[in-house]
């Protein structure tokens, strides 16, 4: 059963999913990150390449042939996480709660400091809880940048 973790009160999701990803793989774990929204997915691998001067995140996307090698995995549906190798880590990057969200031992999510944004994060908290999860939350700090 995997251990939920939801980080409120981001000022900025992506970059918060850019430093969670970082934390992730400094501590030699997989992480795929579920992003359907082609917009944002493409916004998201940008920022890894760009969000730190001092740090590179090896990352992919998931139908590239390196995929099962690389830390970071961005996918943009539940097709392509069947397909791909064990990973610890699933960070969801959408409102719904991801496929196949118990093949995981983690799961992040990440609320941003809007009432549309926490409206769906606590359909998904209950859900969570529902299922008899583990569910941790975790009160990010207002002075993010």
């Amino acid at each position: 059963m995997p251990q939920i973790d939801f980080y409120s009160g981001a000022s900025d999701k992506l970059l918060i999913a850019c430093r969670l990803s970082e934390k992730v793989i400094q501590q030699a774990t997989k992480i795929m990150v579920y992003i359907p929204d082609s917009s944002l997915l493409n916004q998201f691998d940008k920022l890894l390449w760009t969000f730190s001067p001092i740090s590179f995140i090896p990352h992919c996307h998931g139908d590239d042939k390196m995929a099962n090698v690389t830390p970071v995995i961005l996918i943009s549906n539940s097709e392509e996480i069947q397909q791909i190798g064990s990973y610890e880590v699933l960070l969801n990057l959408h409102d719904e709660v991801p496929p196949v969200y118990d093949r995981f031992q983690r799961v992040i999510e990440i609320v941003e400091n809007v009432p549309e944004d926490k409206l769906v994060a606590r359909k998904r908290y209950r859900f969570y809880q529902e299922q008899g999860l583990s569910v941790h939350h975790h009160k990010l700090d207002q002075n993010q940048h």
